[in-house]
């Protein structure tokens, strides 16, 4: 059965049952043998294999009650990474490599009837007051969404899947992108409580880094996430609050920003707050509450090396703060952050830690970084492939007074 026949196949059968059904009145699995049953009269002596039918049947489901050819995208556990530019054109990564689907929806109405119905499901709103929303799926994944006029070629929406399982260090060492050594020194400087921020560009594994990390925190502490759209998946915490922000309504009131999370979160009695990404004035409230007792704190921010989070948290700062000096923010920043975990994706689609660094603290107007491990390329890399290793540089590890207070004496 070629593509052309069973589109009209679907297009039939959901004219049949628009025209002589009333839908709201058949449940999930009445549904679906209802559809199975007009397929078969559509297709009597048509020859279709079971898997064929079965198809059909979800296809024509999945356009009434479900996210129509997302569905099926979704679905598949390979793909990473969906982008849906106007109703025509899909593309997806899939082992870090884009693809143009064949697929396409069959209008931009359609498109933007299963934006709203995404949307819906997180009880946010986007129209064209409010043409631009992030938001998740029910199963984790992240999407944002762009309406016209904002967008010039239709709705856009990006949807960045996560796996069903929470990261672990253990398969981030599967995958090579640390060592077991490491991942036990990092496990220890988790316990111990040092504040650990992790850098990286556009899909170089923040989030994926910051879940594997948070599944060291002991597991009797109480835990405050703080995010814009929750995609963190912390397993064996009794004790945990999750936190979002949510958009204003359209007449532009009841937003609730990851500033305003914070500030709440300090009056939650945390013992650690893990910030999902800073992307503004908020960096300034994330560092004060490191520095005020709630040590132990996670977050990430893009940048495209350590220096560069550095430059960019004293910007973010001052876009919330502008009346504060720079050398105050230098301090602020310095005092806070423990250590700087920066990850990258590399040219061969690989996600690598490449730098592990602590924060010594702030010396003639400048931020001081002590590099610990530096990612170093081998001599089999080639233009296709990175091959290297994170590999210790020769500074000591010099702020050692937290592990030995937590107990730890291990070689960093």
């Amino acid at each position: 059965m070629d593509e052309e026949y069973k589109n009209e196949v679907i297009a039939r059968t959901k004219d049949i049952l628009l025209k002589e059904y009333s839908l709201n009145e058949f449940t999930d699995d009445l549904l679906q043998e209802k559809i199975s049953e007009i397929i078969l009269q559509i297709t009597k002596g048509v020859y279709i294999s079971i898997k064929e039918q079965v198809d059909l049947i979800n296809r024509v489901y999945s356009s009434i009650r479900g996210l129509d050819i997302l569905d099926s995208i979704i679905n598949d556990d390979n793909i990473t990474e969906i982008m849906i530019n106007g109703h025509e054109n899909i593309f997806i990564e899939k082992s870090g490599k884009l693809t143009k689907l064949a697929e396409k929806f069959e209008s931009e109405e359609r498109l933007e009837d299963i934006i709203q119905k995404i949307v819906g499901l997180a009880g946010r709103e986007v129209n064209q007051a409010n043409p631009i929303v992030d938001t998740r799926l029910p199963n984790g994944s992240r999407v944002n969404v762009v309406l016209p006029p904002i967008s010039l070629n239709g709705p856009i929406v990006t949807i960045r899947k996560f796996s069903k399982t929470p990261m672990t260090m253990e398969q981030l060492i599967k995958f090579g992108s640390i060592t077991p050594k490491i991942a036990e020194i990092l496990k220890c400087l988790v316990k111990a409580k040092y504040n650990i921020f992790v850098s990286g560009g556009t899909g170089s594994g923040k989030t994926t880094f910051l879940n594997a990390l948070s599944n060291y925190i002991p597991k009797e502490e109480r835990i405050i996430t703080i995010e814009d759209s929750a995609e963190l998946q912390l397993v064996g915490i009794e004790n945990l609050v999750s936190l979002e922000t949510r958009n204003a309504n359209t007449t532009g009131a009841g937003a609730i920003s990851i500033r305003d999370l914070i500030k709440s979160s300090l009056r939650m009695r945390p013992e650690r707050i893990i910030v999902g990404e800073v992307r503004g004035g908020e960096a300034l409230d994330m560092l004060q509450a490191m520095n005020t007792g709630h040590d132990g704190s996670l977050s990430t921010g893009h940048a495209n090396s350590t220096k560069d989070m550095l430059s960019r948290l004293e910007t973010m700062v001052l876009t919330g703060s502008e009346g504060l000096p720079l050398e105050a923010v230098r301090q602020q920043i310095a005092s806070s952050l423990d250590i700087i975990i920066h990850l990258s994706r590399l040219r061969d689609h690989s996600r690598k830690t490449m730098e592990i660094s602590e924060v010594l603290g702030y010396e003639n107007g400048e931020i001081i970084l002590n590099p610990i491990y530096q990612f170093i390329e081998d001599e089999n890399t080639t233009l296709e492939k990175v091959s290297g290793s994170l590999s210790r540089t020769s500074n000591e590890f010099k702020n050692t007074y937290k592990l030995k207070l937590a107990g730890f004496n291990i070689e960093i």
